[in-house]
This record gives structure tokens, sequence and C-alpha cells, in this order.
């Protein structure tokens, strides 16, 4: 019994080093679970600062590349008008008799359009006629006189002075005879206006007057014509050309346009000329086309939309419309520099094609352009490329001119 007791005594003493080594491995699992705990509070934090950092950089991405050709298509405005039209004006004046001819009329040259009723011209014709035989009958005596005069001077019968008297007064009276004759052509001529006719075959675009209307004519063409005759067997095409693409206006070149009225329809045009010279109001080219119309499709007046070839220069540098930034500076284009930083360049735009931009200046073929630019990109900011997927390449290239 007291060997029992001993073994019991003994129990506690063997106790203290077991406590004591789970403390120690209490202790140690909550210093490394503490150690873990920070040690992942510090990566997140640093993985949180990283992430703030980068979302305040701009994300940029750089413009798809525009393929280029040697030649291409450019779209230009441009206005159509009669091979020949003429506005028919009177020469003589009186009051409108008849008209035979109206708008839309096709007419042949020659052909009477109207007829003007003269009273006061007419009567000054017949009074013309009258002096003219007036003045051939005295140009007769005169003749016949001075004829006497000189048989008479070979008898002396009458002196020299006589005789060269009546020469000199029938000369007088030829003259009077050659006068009176050319003012009988005028009135001729003039009553040969009475008949408004056309000068050319073609058709009646204009008629501005009408029976019983009150004619005036006047050399200034300060009256409105009385009709408009124009020849639309051809057209004439004029279009203004920028002069950075003068040089492409060459001989025998063709173009092709369309217009309003005939949607899907293409014409061809030929050049025939050019007015050699830059315009200083508007900076360009007037270069004319001979277009055919045979069917009278197209009009005097017509806007047309015309496709010149150009040529396209080597230096010209063909970008998205969306990479432009027009500020105080000008147009400038954002390019990404070494280490991602920004550089705003100036540019100068040689074409407007719509949705893309041609820059002759400010821009190399091997800068990297950024596309769509923030409006607070500044010179020399840090930026972060974003990557560009075929889709995204696919969705901006512009559309074929």
């Amino acid at each position: 019994m007291s060997h029992n007791v001993a073994q019991n005594v003994g129990e506690p003493a063997r106790r203290p080093p077991r406590l004591r080594l789970a403390i120690a491995v209490v202790l140690g699992v909550a210093v490394l679970a503490t150690v873990i705990g920070l040690a992942v509070r510090a990566h997140d934090y640093h993985q949180l600062v990283t992430w703030t950092d980068a979302q305040q950089l701009p994300t940029v991405q750089l413009a798809a590349p525009l393929t280029s050709t040697d030649a291409r298509q450019m779209t230009l405005p441009g206005h159509l008008e009669a091979w020949i039209s003429a506005p028919i004006h009177a020469r003589v004046s009186g009051y409108l008799k008849s008209w035979s001819k109206d708008i839309g009329s096709a007419v042949n040259a020659g052909d009477t359009l109207g007829i003007i009723d003269t009273p006061e011209l007419d009567q000054q014709y017949d009074q013309a006629k009258a002096g003219l035989v007036r003045a051939q009958a005295d140009e007769r005596l005169a003749q016949i006189t001075s004829q006497r005069w000189q048989h008479l001077l070979a008898s002396n019968s009458v002196s020299k002075q006589e005789a060269d008297e009546k020469s000199g007064e029938a000369e007088v009276d030829a003259a009077n005879v050659l006068s009176a004759q050319a003012d009988v052509d005028r009135l001729a001529a003039l009553e040969s206006f009475k008949h408004i006719t056309a000068p050319f075959s073609g058709t009646v675009t204009s008629r501005s007057t009408d029976i019983g209307d009150l004619i005036s004519a006047t050399s200034d063409n300060s009256s409105p014509a009385l009709f408009t005759v124009a020849d639309t067997s051809k057209m004439r095409l004029y279009v203004s050309v920028p002069q950075g693409y003068a040089a492409s206006i060459k001989p025998g070149m063709t173009v092709s346009l369309s217009v309003l009225e005939h949607p899907g329809t293409i014409y061809q045009a030929t050049l025939i000329g050019s007015s050699g010279s830059i315009n200083q109001a508007s900076g360009s080219l007037l270069a004319q086309f001979e277009v055919p119309n045979l069917h009278a499709e197209l009009l005097p007046g017509d806007y047309a939309e015309v496709h010149l070839p150009v040529a396209t220069s080597t230096h010209v540098i063909t970008v998205p419309a969306t990479v432009l930034i027009f500020r105080a500076a000008g147009p400038q284009v954002a390019v990404l520099g070494p280490s991602n930083r920004v550089q705003l360049r100036n540019v100068h735009i040689g074409m407007d094609l719509g949705d893309a931009l041609e820059i002759d200046e400010g821009l190399k073929s091997t800068d990297r352009i950024i596309d769509h630019p923030p409006d607070s990109l500044m010179q020399g900011d840090e930026v972060h490329l974003a990557a560009m997927t075929k889709e995204d390449v696919a969705h901006d290239q512009p559309k074929a001119k």
C-alpha cells in the first residue's frame, strides 16, 4: 500500500515537461501562423499597389496599319455644263409677234424660234431703199453730165475747171450711192433679225418671252435672253483638283463619274484640258473633261461625284481618322516612343479621305501611332499598351475608296 502511494506521488513530477512542450508547440504554431499571415498580407498589399499603379496609367491601342498602293481613286465634286450654251438676245426692238419653240424642244441650226414685229424698222428699211434709188438716179445724171462736159472741153467750149467740177460731182454722187447701199444692207441685216433663229442644233432650255412682249435691243445684254439653246450631245465636266494632286492631271486621262438622278450608273469622261494654273482663292487646278451624252441622261448644271485616279506619293503616310488630335497647337498625332512614353507630333493633312487621312508632314512609316488617344494625353505621359487582336485590326481597317 505504501508502494502504491509512492507511485502516485511521483507522477506529478513527470507531467511538467510535457506541458512545456505542448505550450512550446502551440506558441511555435501561433508564431508561424502570424508570420505567414503577415507575409500573405504584405504580398496582397504589394499586388494591390501594383494594380493601383497600373490602373493609373492610361491604356492605349496602336492604329492598325493601312495598306498602300501605287495608285488609288480620290472622290471629288464636279459639275456638268452643256457642250455649247447660247443665250439668244434680240438685235431689233419691237413686239414679239409669235414663238414656235418652247423649252425642251429639239431644234436644228437655223430653225425659227420666234418672230418680232418691227414697224419702225420696216419704215426705215423702205426709206433707205428709196434713198438708194434717188442716189443711183443722181449718180447716173452726174455721170452723163460729166461725159458731156468732157466732150465740150475737147472743143474748148468750156474751161477745164468747169469740166473738173462736173467730174467731181459725178464721183460724189457715186460715193452717195455706195453710202445708200450700205445703209440698205445694214437695215436688211436688221430685218433678218426679226426672225429669232437657233445658232446650232440642240435643245431649247429656256424661254423668257411671250406674244406681245415689248422687245428692246440693247448692246450690254442687260435684258434677259429671249431663248437659250444648248447642245447636250456631249457635256463638259469641270473638276477642281487640289494643288497636291495637280501632277496627276495628264493628257488623255479618263475618270469615272456618277450623278444623283441615276444612282449606280457610271459614266466615263476624257480630259480635254486644264487651267494650267492654281487658283489662289481655292488652291486648286481646274480640269475640264468631255463626257458623251448620247442618251441625254446628263443635264446641264448636274452635280457629279468624280472618281479621279491619283498617284500616291512615297512620303505620304495614310492613317485612320481616329488618330487625330485637335488642340490649340493644330492637328497632332500621338506616337508611342521609348519606354512607352507619348510623343505628340504636329502633322499636316495632305488629304482628308473621310475615314482616313493622308499625312505628308510629321510622321514616318516606322512610327507606332496611338489610335483613339484620350483627351487628357500629354507629351511624355507613360501609357500601357493594350494587345490588339485580329478582330480589332479588321475592325479598324478603313474601307477602300
